[in-house]
């Protein structure tokens, strides 16, 4: 699903932000990216989403390779991916239902499908009795349910979760990451960069830790990972704080190759009745990242 062969990156200003990753993330994987604040996890999820392009190497994305994607494609790329922010990203002037529904409606879903499917995934993040309410009535963990909603309203097949409970109580954290873990039983890939070593040893997934640009450690991998011992000796290592800013211009790779997107056909739901929606959540083919400004 994600493969990473030898990758590095360099900015401009000479800050050599990865060194030669290499990495393999299965379809339907949960993954922890953990590491010090500067270790260059900012620049592995931009390079994911293709806000940035690699100095050398090549990331592969579901069979296609990002050197050869062009600019007009990477709205394509990542109709594929959802993503959820520590700042939420809502927009104070729509209720719970129409930041939801915007999702859909960026990419021309119908009136009757976002009826049925918008209530559908607030129910199944715990805030289908919130459909009015604005987002500054809500708490902070709710907030983040909202967003994580709409994350998943375009069926992504990955969900990228950059520090979902940074902003929220203590208390709150397992329960984004009890609804995170459900998500990934249903068949979604999901990569959580946090700091929050507690949670992660307590889910039990895979961790990827990431220093100085280097991976210094993956559980997946037995040759970098020793044990109990290994693991809390990392985690004490790289327990700090999280944040970096996302760049408003990013470095587009040149246009070499066209790419084949004839797999990325807009989804569509074929039931227009007004009858209950009860569909599990299917990998659609066509899927929406949603950051809007504020």
């Amino acid at each position: 699903m994600i493969n990473f062969d030898n990758v590095s990156k360099t900015y401009p200003n000479g800050t050599h932000a990865l060194h030669d990753i290499t990495l393999h993330i299965d379809k339907g994987e949960f993954v922890f990216i953990v590491g010090a604040s500067g270790a260059g996890k900012s620049t592995f999820l931009k390079l994911i989403m293709r806000e940035e392009t690699p100095t050398s190497g090549e990331i592969t994305i579901n069979g296609n390779k990002l050197s050869k994607l062009k600019k007009r494609h990477v709205p394509y790329l990542r109709r594929h991916m959802g993503f959820v922010f520590q700042d939420f990203r809502l927009i104070e002037k729509m209720n719970v239902f129409d930041n939801v529904a915007f999702a859909m409606r960026a990419v021309g879903e119908s009136s009757a499908v976002i009826k049925k499917r918008v209530p559908y995934v607030l129910d199944l993040v715990g805030l289908k009795d919130k459909l009015k309410d604005r987002p500054s009535e809500l708490s902070g963990g709710e907030q983040q349910r909202v967003s994580l909603a709409r994350a998943l309203v375009n069926n992504p097949e990955i969900i990228v979760a950059d520090e979902p409970t940074g902003n929220i109580d203590p208390e709150l954290s397992h329960e984004i990451i009890e609804l995170l873990t459900r998500i990934n039983s249903m068949g979604t890939t999901v990569l959580v960069v946090t700091h929050e070593h507690e949670l992660v040893r307590e889910f039990n997934q895979r961790v990827i830790t990431i220093d100085k640009g280097r991976i210094v450690s993956d559980t997946a991998d037995e040759k970098t990972y020793g044990g109990d011992e290994d693991y809390d000796e990392a985690y004490d290592d790289y327990a700090e704080d999280y944040r970096d800013s996302y760049s408003d211009s990013p470095e587009e790779a040149e246009e070499d190759e066209d790419i084949d997107i004839s797999s990325y056909s807009a989804a569509h739901y074929a039931d227009e009745e007004e009858d209950e929606y009860e569909a599990p959540l299917p990998q659609y083919p066509d899927n929406v990242v949603i950051t809007p400004d504020q």
